[in-house]
């Protein structure tokens, strides 16, 4: 039997890009109404969504919080 990963409760600025695309790839979406097309970047492997924030110049509170609804709202 396969095991399953362990479920996240919530995205914090200290996860890479890709391991929230991972928890769901809708979450792209948030990422890209921010203008941070980081998603398709190498990048986004390695780069946390922090670190991405502050290249974009984007309020990373703001972000986690919105990566966040959508996240939890799919959970419902």
């Amino acid at each position: 039997m396969a095991k399953k990963a362990k479920e996240i409760k919530e995205i914090t600025k200290d996860m890479t890009v890709h391991s929230v695309l991972e928890l769901d790839k809708n979450l792209g979406d948030v990422f890209m109404g921010f203008g941070m097309f980081c998603i398709f970047c190498h990048l986004g492997s390695e780069e946390t969504i922090e670190e991405a924030a502050q290249t974009h110049d984007v309020d990373v509170e703001f972000l986690i919080q919105k990566l966040n609804e959508v996240y939890n709202e799919k959970k419902k």
